[in-house]
């Protein structure tokens, strides 16, 4: 490790910052959950160390190299509702480089119809809710008109569900959208539409609890909480570069390849922090890794039943990046039905490709593709892209390849909001962050953030610091 101040006695790293007010508190994850934390700690004067093993932070939300290219691993949206992702981005100084669109405005590709006829948009009214979507919905041309006035009652059904109910989380959505007259093509062509792509499970394998929050939140709560923004450059810049930029400002020491062995109380009853060849000692720790991570670096009697992190299911999502020698998609992206291409999006600018067009295909529920070859990926996919993008026929291909993502999100299965954890443990001054935590939220960048605000919000109660300076949202996040 070098970076940081420190000094090295009988093997331990004593960080003499930790000498101060505040305390010291380790943070294990460099994702938007640890980044999050180590921010909201040190913004409230804790002294903080960030360790990531991996070489860069971000998490699942990151950029690589391919020759002259910077790619993402894969295609990353977020909703104007998402309130807590959007402060992260005020906080890094990222807000600008990742807007949101004026409105909600989703083209939706057919397949199934004849070519001309092919061409459906979602999108939103500057009227009030319901009525924001009521002209969408009434001219969505997927639907028959029978179904269009189905929806519009599922809608309000789902608008009247109590959220804090914990029978919702039992129930799957797709038998509740059924016991609401929802039609198999209804399910297909809107619900699952949104479903597979905020959830990553279809709507029969995703709780009720869960769905009934993203499109209560995303669709029914404000009109312009469903506006859909992503950053127009690569992920590394926001959740790398711009995050450490703002960690050290902050004053955070953060260490990256630096991989947690072991997490244990120390003889003065305070925290020991094990990574290779070194100790940390802290006043409160966060583990803010995968659930499976966690699991295992838990103290005995942390939590009562510890087997239930393992028994949080995870979904993947495969993407997909195809390079044309030209210009083959004429909007940022579009959705697609009667075809298992499901969301396209254009990364041209944001890659750096400076002749042709970079298109990245999102899939989720992806666990038939997910291990399949490139080859037969290429072989599959790139004849349904000339049947959704017409101009694709006769470009030049100039490169495909794959990003695999095995372990993407939680599964959204009924009855996994029991399983889900929240921010403090049965040991004192040891925290839980993670989007798999319980936030409310589905597996997102927002349930990221606001599991790293609730988690800080915790340990700075125990810390005996203010929490005055957490932003306003941080109630909910805890």
């Amino acid at each position: 490790m070098t970076q940081g101040k420190g000094t090295r006695e009988g093997g331990v790293l004593a960080d003499v910052s930790a000498l101060g007010p505040g305390g010291h508190a380790v943070v294990v994850g460099g994702g938007l959950a640890g980044v999050t934390t180590a921010l909201a700690l040190a913004d409230a004067g804790v002294r903080v160390t960030l360790l990531e093993g991996r070489p860069r932070l971000g998490g699942l939300a990151f950029s690589f190299q391919r020759g002259d290219l910077t790619v993402d691993n894969g295609q990353h949206v977020y909703l104007r509702c998402c309130i807590a992702y959007r402060w992260f981005l005020d906080r890094i100084g990222g807000a600008a480089l990742a807007p949101v669109q004026e409105r909600l405005d989703v083209p939706v590709v057919d397949l199934a119809r004849t070519e001309g006829n092919r061409l459906g948009r979602l999108r939103r009214d500057a009227l009030p809710v319901p009525l924001h979507l009521g002209r969408s919905l009434a001219t969505y041309p997927h639907l028959s008109l029978a179904e269009r006035a189905s929806v519009g009652r599922a809608a309000l059904a789902l608008k009247g569900l109590d959220l804090a109910d914990p029978s919702l989380d039992t129930q799957d959505f797709g038998s509740w959208l059924t016991a609401h007259g929802q039609s198999a093509r209804a399910v297909e062509a809107l619900w699952d539409l949104v479903g597979v792509a905020t959830l990553n499970a279809v709507a029969g394998d995703a709780s009720l609890g869960l769905a009934a929050m993203v499109f209560k939140t995303g669709l029914l709560s404000d009109p312009g909480a469903a506006d859909i923004g992503w950053a127009r450059v690569p992920l590394g810049e926001l959740h790398d570069r711009l995050a450490r930029k703002a960690l050290d400002s902050a004053g955070v020491r953060t260490e990256v390849r630096t991989r947690v062995t072991s997490v244990s109380v120390n003889e003065n009853g305070g925290w020991s922090v094990q990574v290779p060849g070194e100790t940390l000692e802290a006043d409160a720790v966060v583990l803010a890794v995968p659930q499976r991570e966690a699991h295992d670096l838990l103290p005995d009697g942390a939590l009562d039943a510890p087997e239930n992190l393992l028994r949080i299911g995870t979904a993947p999502i495969l993407n997909i990046h195809v390079i044309y020698d030209r210009k083959v998609l004429a909007t940022p992206f579009l959705t697609a039905l009667g075809t298992p291409v499901q969301w396209v999006f254009d990364r041209t600018e944001a890659s750096g490709l400076k002749e042709g067009q970079y298109l990245a295909l999102s899939q989720s529920t992806a666990q038939n593709d997910i291990d399949e070859p490139v080859a037969v990926l290429r072989e599959r996919y790139l004849p349904e892209l000339e049947r959704l993008l017409p101009r694709t026929r006769g470009a030049e291909v100039k490169d495909f390849f794959v990003t695999r993502e095995r372990t993407a999100t939680f599964a959204p299965a009924p009855g996994v909001g029991r399983l889900r954890p929240g921010a403090r443990t049965k040991a004192p001054g040891l925290y839980l962050a993670g989007a798999w935590t319980a936030t409310g939220w589905p597996a997102t960048m927002e349930s990221a953030v606001r599991s790293g605000v609730g988690a800080a919000a915790a340990a700075l109660g125990a810390l005996g610091r203010s929490r005055g300076l957490l932003p306003d949202f941080f109630e909910e996040a805890a």
